[in-house]
């Protein structure tokens, strides 16, 4: 542990001098930020209004929970240091937090230390684990640093009383906090206390035991409805209708190795492509059939082997809890994605059970399993490698200091300067990252148009005239794509487009 504490920090300390880019999810949080530090109300997002663009509007972002730009903003104001560098202090203190605290929590459930900094070993070799350092994942990130914690607790409680309730209420909404998909975690983690606390017990304390935990509980939850998620649309509010799949069942059970191994990562998306496709639809339902099996198979291995009763109960219940509430939200269409990342604490949980078990067969499979990881780890290592490098020695850096990989430092410091030169100005990107370097004027984020040219003409149609508009493409936008955007911008006229670089074009219009 003292290793892997020491790359931890290593790496901390790069990023901090060369701080990395963002996923979209935060970027997202990010503007929610930039609205904050120019005066707008707690977790809004001020734009300019799409009916009138002389006009702001105020949106309460309930689709993304705050933490993945609280933490910065805390550093930001705590330090007086920029935008880059507190992110870097964030992934650096939560990858930290993730590793100690499911170490502790390993060694709680039963596995010996070395076996505990074997695990994490493993798991700090998976590609979710580098990821970070490369782009800033947000929830994802502190999720893994509060989940170790959160589980110690969960595993920690012998009897009720108030230090139980203060539990469940302060991990409820610090977990919120952290990601929204907490929630399902939270239930599992609340199951496990009611069952820890009541096994063997007559009905009466069952039911004694579940109001101290429910109280609280529902507490939390009301909380959260009332002050976060009735405000706004959120991933569970946008059901499309009951469908029947067998991927809406087979995923959820493939989960373990699915993320537990990165296959999913590695994959770029069995379902949810994140990149060039390498298998086809069929092959990709059969890989995940297959793994599907083999998973629960594997539960089924720890349930039976593993000696520790505690680490036995939660991986049934996590698994369980997974499956229904995964396999109910894909039937009913909701707005999650078929990724892994969903499911990674199952991928964390299997991870010291599996070593424990490897360790008791023949020589021939421990070899098979430490060349998986060692596998596993070098396309980790790779893409950390030319990640950093490129953020490094590529990518444009602004007033953020963050790394801005899709546009170049010649275009980018031209839309600095114009930014420094008005102040009632409107920039329109396709990337909510480049928003972080807007510092004195209003920003329209439109979504990036596909390869389809099909877009939902509401979401892009702007009315009203409000100063300078400044529209910033990729040139390959340059056909189409460029038009499409053009005209959703009727009140502006006489358009006139400038080569900020090879490869990036601005539209402007007074």
């Amino acid at each position: 542990m003292a290793s892997l504490t020491v790359m931890i920090v290593v790496l901390g300390v790069l990023i901090f001098l060369f701080p990395p880019a963002l996923f979209p999810d935060p970027a997202n949080g990010f503007q929610v930020m930039r609205s904050m530090e120019m005066g707008g109300n707690f977790n809004h997002l001020v734009s300019p209004d799409a009916n009138d663009l002389g006009k702001d509007t105020s949106q309460f972002l309930s689709w993304w929970t705050p933490g993945q730009y609280l933490v910065p903003y805390g550093f930001k104001l705590a330090l007086g240091i920029n935008t880059g560098q507190a992110t870097a202090l964030t992934i650096t203190l939560f990858q930290l937090l993730g590793l100690w605290g499911f170490y502790l929590f390993f060694k709680k459930i039963g596995f010996t230390p070395l076996l505990a900094a074997l695990s994490l070993l493993f798991i700090a070799g998976q590609q979710f684990f580098v990821v970070p350092f490369v782009f800033y994942s947000g929830g994802e990130l502190l999720l893994f640093g509060f989940l170790g914690w959160f589980l110690l607790g969960c595993t920690s409680f012998k009897t009720t009383g108030i230090g139980l309730v203060f539990f469940v209420l302060i991990a409820g909404l610090v977990g919120f906090i952290c990601k929204s998909s907490f929630l399902w975690m939270y239930a599992a983690g609340l199951i496990i206390i009611w069952i820890r606390l009541s096994s063997k017990k007559p009905i009466l304390q069952w039911l004694k035991n579940g109001i101290w935990i429910g109280i609280p509980a529902i507490t939390v939850m009301a909380l959260i409805w009332l002050f976060y998620l009735a405000k706004g649309p959120n991933p569970g509010s946008d059901a499309a209708g009951l469908k029947f799949s067998l991927k809406a069942f087979s995923f959820p059970l493939a989960s373990p190795l699915l993320a537990g191994f990165s296959i999913d990562d590695l994959s770029r998306g069995l379902i949810f492509h994140t990149g060039k496709v390498i298998f086809s639809d069929s092959a990709a339902r059969t890989i995940i059939i297959v793994l599907a099996i083999l998973s629960l198979w594997l539960v089924l291995q720890l349930l039976k082997q593993i000696p520790d009763e505690n680490y036995r109960l939660v991986i049934k219940v996590f698994y369980t809890v997974a499956f229904l509430f995964f396999t109910a939200a894909y039937l009913r269409q909701l707005t999650i994605t078929y990724e892994a990342r969903h499911f990674r604490i199952l991928g964390l949980l299997i991870v010291p059970g599996i070593i424990y078990l490897i360790g008791q067969t023949r020589i021939i499979y421990r070899t098979a399993f430490i060349l998986i990881g060692l596998s596993i780890a070098f396309t980790s290592i790779l893409y950390l490698s030319t990640g950093f490098a490129y953020n490094k020695n590529h990518s444009a850096r602004g007033t953020s200091g963050l790394a801005q990989p899709t546009i170049d430092q010649k275009a980018l410091d031209q839309i600095i300067a114009i930014d420094q030169q008005n102040t009632n100005a409107i920039f329109v990107f396709v990337d909510a990252s480049l928003s972080t370097e807007i510092k004195h004027n209003r920003v329209i984020v439109l979504d990036p148009i596909g390869d389809g040219l099909t877009i939902d003409t509401e979401d892009y149609q702007q009315s009203g005239h409000a100063g300078p508009l400044y529209i910033i493409l990729p040139e390959s936008y340059a056909g189409p794509k460029e038009k499409m955007i053009l005209q959703s911008f009727p009140q502006y006229k006489g358009w006139y487009g400038s080569m900020l670089s090879d490869w990036y074009v601005m539209y402007a219009s007074h």
